[in-house]
């Protein structure tokens, strides 16, 4: 099914599903979900490299090591975020970006998708060239790596003089032109609500139905809505999720507290999302010890009622 008529049939869907019509206090309260995906689900499990990020800034772990990691777990596969690449924001020789495609299918690991660092907020112009021009760059590494979708972000600029709305039509005009670079390379260009310009699932929701585009979507960042009842926000934009990151932690009118993953996957199961769903894990403490613990409980809840 073509992304734009998945995102009309989900939204008609939770319009009507008896998710959608209780109220948030009790949606809050289902664990299971009322109605199943009818064709079984086809979810599968990917981490986020960010997972790493201590070892793999100091040194200490490389992308290789990484994936061993991710295989030696069982892990379908991996989300290689860009900036782990040596040299980043440069793109690197041809020659390492295919190494560490043939790398990932020796080890059994699917590459789920990467992502960059970029802001499409800045009010001057040639700034905003620059990091589309960054994003190519990387769409054009993503095709050659087998990556299906590239991560990108909105930004973190509160220019002087612009509202919301004025600095959005700037930005989803940049973001309408990696994805049409995107399509033509044969990669859908994701958005992450990352609780920086975009905080809201209304955000999201303007942003994604202004670019209107099969080739564009949702990276899900369960920790990042902050405003409000976050399971209700995922539930609102689930429809437009191509991949999401799963996190231990999500704030509950701004507090943080431990994920509900039954809850969590309640909401992914009856939306009927198929694709990856990487985790990421944050803070203190040995990454491979977090990695580990919070991955069999995401496969716990994601098996019940399986």
């Amino acid at each position: 099914m073509k992304i734009s008529q998945r995102r009309k049939f989900l939204k008609q869907s939770l319009v009507f599903s008896p998710l959608a019509i209780l109220p948030h206090t009790v949606v809050s309260q289902i664990v299971k979900p009322e109605v199943q995906n009818p064709e079984g689900g086809n979810l599968k499990l990917s981490l986020n490299a960010y997972s790493f990020n201590g070892p793999l800034t100091n040194g200490k772990m490389d992308i290789m090591d990484m994936m061993k990691f991710c295989s030696d777990q069982k892990l379908p596969a991996i989300d290689i975020t860009a900036y782990y690449f040596d040299g980043y924001p440069v793109v690197p020789p041809d020659e390492y970006l295919f190494e560490v495609k043939r790398k990932a299918f020796t080890l059994g690991l699917d590459i789920s998708g990467t992502g960059v660092r970029n802001d499409f907020t800045h009010p001057e112009k040639s700034k905003r060239e620059a990091e589309v021009t960054l994003v190519k760059n990387w769409i054009e590494a993503a095709s050659k790596i087998g990556a299906p979708v590239i991560r990108i972000f909105a930004g973190t600029q509160n220019p002087e003089g612009y509202n919301w709305d004025e600095v959005a039509e700037w930005m989803i005009e940049d973001i309408k032109e990696c994805v049409e670079f995107g399509k033509k390379n044969g990669v859908v260009v994701a958005i992450q609500n990352h609780n920086d310009f975009i905080k809201t699932g209304d955000q999201v929701i303007q942003v994604m139905e202004s670019v209107d585009s099969d080739w564009f979507g949702l990276i899900l960042d369960t920790g990042s809505y902050s405003q409000g009842d976050p399971y209700a926000e995922i539930l609102k934009t689930i429809p437009y999720a191509v991949s999401w990151q799963i996190k231990e932690l999500i704030n509950m009118n701004g507090k943080e507290e431990p994920v509900d993953l039954k809850k969590l996957m309640a909401l992914i199961k009856v939306s009927g999302y198929d694709g990856y769903l990487p985790i990421e894990t944050l803070g203190p403490g040995d990454p491979k010890t977090k990695v580990s613990t919070f991955l069999a409980k995401v496969r716990e809840a994601l098996e019940e009622g399986a």
